[in-house]
């Protein structure tokens, strides 16, 4: 190192030539089983009656969904924001949600108004909603690209051997309401 650089370290108060500081630890991104179990702390927070049953339902909405979006994560895309959100909501947004109305005692959550003549119990409520037509709507388009990819597959085979099906259709026998299929095997 040159005096320059040796100025620098006597100013910075690290000894010359030392190597530069470690940068700090980035989290892992989260398992898919890192998120099934936040999903069951939040499940744990309310059981038993700990929150009213309006809160109790629309968590489990929430939780649904988000456990039928984990397994299919991959489809999103790596980095997408769809799979962040749903990863933040399993791990972030809906446990604090929760753990912020049960932090409050249970009758001035309920009965306070706080934001706007709203209770707490009201805002949580407000949350949760805003979470489950989120989460519905990344599930919606999870599985609209899987249905993409299945229309895309169908157009496959009809170019590479044919027509396409009509989606088959059942033929009633008169004679004694038989059912058959349509075409040449009848």
């Amino acid at each position: 190192m040159g005096a320059f650089g040796d100025l620098l370290a006597r100013l910075t108060g690290r000894r010359p030539g030392a190597d530069a500081p470690a940068l700090p630890a980035v989290p892992a991104v989260p398992t898919a089983a890192d998120l099934l179990a936040s999903l069951e702390r939040v499940e744990a927070l309310v059981a038993d009656g700990a929150v009213p049953g309006p809160v109790a339902s629309r968590v489990g909405r929430v939780v649904r969904v988000v456990r039928d979006a984990v397994p299919r994560l991959d489809r999103l895309g790596a980095g997408s924001e769809q799979a962040y959100v749903v990863m933040a909501t399993a791990t972030d947004y809906l446990p604090e949600a929760v753990g912020g109305y049960l932090r409050l005692p249970r009758e001035w959550a309920n009965s306070r108004p706080v934001d706007n003549g709203r209770t707490s119990l009201m805002v949580l409520i407000d949350q949760l909603d805003l979470l489950a037509r989120t989460m519905d709507q990344v599930l919606d388009a999870v599985n609209r690209s899987d249905a993409a990819a299945l229309i895309a597959h169908g157009r496959f085979l009809t170019e590479k051997f044919g027509h396409a099906s009509s989606g088959g259709a059942l033929d009633v026998d008169a004679d004694g309401g038989r059912l058959r299929p349509p075409g040449p095997l009848a």
